[in-house]
């Protein structure tokens, strides 16, 4: 195995052979061509999605079936996104495998491609049935860097054609408390999906970091597997060559579940705000300026939001002084734009038309309890 620096970002992209890339492509017998590598590498995004070959055809009422060397994945926590359902996949080009990073993005091989499918239930009450795709937004890591495209998805639910000006889509849905709910969704268009993408000038991946895949989950069956088995992600990842480098799972970081009760609430708060603001709010993100910056890693001060004004006073900041006035969520800043739906004033500012009351409940029972 050789590792070899590629890319402004310096990722490695690393040789697997033998047993690991047996390994790789365990499973994929019998199954549809995988996608075209070179294809990936250079050239215009193709029109429609079933052009890559990331999945088998598609059909209305069935899940998305990966090709060969397309993996599905899971994170701990996830951006809410109008309560709608995420199916990730990660693509590998042959002979190559992800890269560990302690913190941060892992180190995505040059060809490697991540996607995200969102699917809208009728009734959020059962995410699950009747569920219709909206959209899949598709990262390719090229030589010089990442790209990303969206695609929109046809009433027949067969195919998702190119779409580099986004998309607007109404939706009436029952909300999980079975309240009626109107969702206007918006497909990002290419320089939307740079506001949340933004590292420095490049894009870069958002959510599979070390922290975020350290989980179980059901494993992807391979060859000879008659019954999936329930394993931690990193260490299955390993075990089949998809990521070398790392430590057993034990011993890699770890967030907790946003919303399980059982965990801390200032661990599980944090957690939440890393996966759904700090994209934006980190250092080289798209909200430097603001000065407030809400990564996992943050420590707790100013920096964070205690007792810090707001840079750009005004509708925004509603009535509160600070963005997070320790033991008053009701005259905290973070929260009053949490809770609005308005331009101007909601944040995040892309990604979402309704409230996510989970998540204000969750931030503000943390920031209830500073101070005290």
């Amino acid at each position: 195995m050789t590792n070899r620096r590629r890319g402004p970002e310096g990722a490695r992209a690393c040789r697997v052979t033998g047993a690991a890339a047996a390994l790789l492509l365990a499973g994929c017998a019998g199954r549809g061509a995988g996608p075209d590598p070179a294809r990936l590498l250079s050239g215009p995004p193709p029109s429609s999605l079933s052009a890559f070959n990331f999945f088998d055809d598609a059909a209305a009422d069935t899940a998305l079936m990966p090709r060969p060397r397309v993996e599905g994945y899971s994170l701990v926590n996830a951006l809410f996104s109008d309560h709608a359902v995420k199916d990730r996949h990660v693509y590998l080009p042959p002979g190559s495998a992800i890269g560990y990073r302690e913190d941060g993005v892992l180190e995505f091989p040059v060809g490697s491609a991540i996607l995200k499918t969102f699917s809208l239930a009728p009734d959020l009450r059962d995410p699950s049935r009747g569920a219709r795709r909206i959209e899949t937004r598709v990262l390719v890591r090229r030589a010089d860097g990442w790209v990303a495209w969206p695609y929109v998805w046809n009433a027949a639910q067969t195919d998702a054609t190119y779409a580099p000006v986004g998309a607007r889509r109404s939706w009436q849905v029952l909300d999980p408390a079975g309240t009626p709910l109107k969702i206007a969704w918006s497909v990002p268009n290419q320089n939307q999906c740079k506001t949340c993408h933004q590292s420095g000038d490049a894009i870069a991946p958002l959510g599979p970091t070390a922290r975020n895949l350290n989980r179980m989950r059901v494993a992807q069956t391979g060859a000879g597997v008659t019954t999936p088995e329930t394993l931690n992600q990193l260490d299955d990842w390993t075990h089949r060559g998809l990521l070398v480098g790392a430590p057993r799972a034990a011993a890699a970081p770890r967030v907790p579940e946003a919303f399980d009760a059982d965990a801390p609430l200032e661990t599980r708060a944090r957690a939440w705000l890393d996966v759904n603001c700090a994209h934006c709010h980190q250092r080289d993100g798209s909200a430097s300026n603001s000065g407030l910056y809400l990564g996992w890693s943050e420590k707790a001060g100013t920096a964070l939001g205690y007792a810090k004004r707001p840079v750009a006073a005004g509708r925004g900041a509603g009535e509160g002084l600070f963005v997070i006035e320790p033991g008053h969520p009701d005259r905290s800043i973070m929260i009053h734009r949490m809770a609005s739906t308005e331009p101007g004033v909601a944040m995040p500012e892309l990604g979402r038309s309704v409230v996510d009351p989970q998540g204000v409940a969750l931030i503000s029972a943390w920031i209830a309890g500073l101070g005290v």
